[in-house]
């Protein structure tokens, strides 16, 4: 985009911003009992947009307005439906569809993060945001066709999003998360609760989209076959590390983490369910090679009205009696949604837990006579 556009046009950047900000926020603490209260606690960030947008004035064409207007005009519709749902109630499903404006808003806005500095802090770990030399990476980076953004697939169904950082080289092998969204979801949907931290931490993003309504966790499996094709047809243009490929995923996501990565053959070196439900037959039929040692990391929220806390606690206990490498983590905070701020963790904790195909092989190794 060369067009940087007007000043008017311009500061409509950091009220938006901040908006989707709110967003991200009410998405993060939804808890069904409490969405008045979290409402009421974000303040009027639409209003401000909203003033924001009509003080602009009709400004000169520009690429960068035509994304800006598309982007404000999401968010103002994404609140529009949450202050809907509060006359409601609460409805919660009204709320969950409002919520799916977000990602499309973040999607708008994303192009100029390679030329905006506000943009493209926002779309970094604030964890990281004191390091320049990051910000600096990415502003200015030329566009190339093999980075950034994609989809593959006819359709959404059985298809994936791809993020690959922008900073991408082939010298290097680059981490690897596939992220499996929840139930009715989409991988167009989910893909934006991971790319700011595989932009920050350096990874490549894999979201894929069910091939049914929601993953195969019951019946005939053709979810897993899917998610192996896909992981083989990224490897063969990427450089990816054999020893750091995470299968995540929330809530049915999560759930089918567990049914997908146990198995004996799966490809995925490192497991991190989120939200999710399990039952311990999930363990008992486990291959012993395969979770032997298999880095396990599980979090759960304990105001789960879904899937209660229990579950995990219950997964933990029986991971770890057949042997995997389990990090429990529960979030006092969390209800059924997303933890966005604890990727940074799972990214660091699989650069730091080696994969259990090391040790499996160590331990057949050792007991050979």
């Amino acid at each position: 985009m060369e067009d940087r556009g007007d000043e008017a046009t311009l500061a409509l950047v950091t009220p938006l911003l901040h908006a989707l900000e709110m967003l991200t926020f009410v998405a993060r603490h939804l808890h069904p009992p409490d969405f008045a209260e979290l409402m009421g606690s974000i303040g009027v960030p639409d209003d401000e947009l909203k003033f924001a947008l009509q003080a602009q004035g009709p400004g000169r064409l520009s690429e960068i307005k035509s994304v800006l207007d598309r982007a404000t005009e999401t968010a103002l519709e994404s609140f529009s439906r949450l202050r809907e749902a509060l006359k409601e109630e609460g409805d919660i499903r009204r709320v969950y569809r409002a919520l799916r404006l977000l990602p499309k808003a973040l999607k708008e806005v994303y192009p100029l993060a390679g030329i905006s500095p506000p943009v493209n802090r926002f779309f970094l770990d604030p964890a990281l945001w004191s390091e320049e030399a990051l910000q600096q990476l990415f502003l200015g980076a030329p566009v190339r066709d093999n980075t950034g953004v994609m989809h593959f697939g006819e359709r959404e169904r059985g298809g994936f999003w791809l993020y690959v950082p922008e900073n991408y080289s082939s010298e290097r092998a680059w981490p690897l998360v596939m992220a499996l969204h929840g139930g009715s979801g989409t991988g167009r949907l989910f893909l934006w609760s991971w790319l700011r931290d595989a932009r920050s931490r350096g990874a490549i993003l894999v979201a894929p989209t069910s091939i049914g309504n929601t993953w195969a966790l019951m019946g005939a499996d053709a979810d897993t076959p899917n998610l192996a094709r896909i992981l083989e047809s990224v490897r063969a243009r990427w450089n990816v590390d054999p020893a750091r490929v995470l299968l995540t995923g929330m809530s049915d996501g999560g759930t089918f983490s567990y049914v997908s990565g146990l198995e004996a053959g799966s490809p995925f070196t490192h497991l991190a369910p989120v939200s999710a439900a399990f039952h311990p037959l999930l363990a008992q039929m486990a291959d012993a090679d395969r979770t032997r040692g298999l880095p396990i990391h599980i979090i759960h929220g304990v105001l789960d009205w879904m899937f209660p806390v229990e579950l995990a606690r219950q997964a933990h206990r029986a991971l770890s009696k057949v042997g995997a490498a389990v990090t429990y983590r529960e979030v006092a905070d969390l209800s059924h949604t997303y933890p966005r701020e604890l990727n940074g963790t799972l990214l660091e904790w699989m650069d730091a837990t080696p994969a259990n195909q090391i040790t499996a092989a160590n331990g057949r190794a050792n007991s050979k006579p």
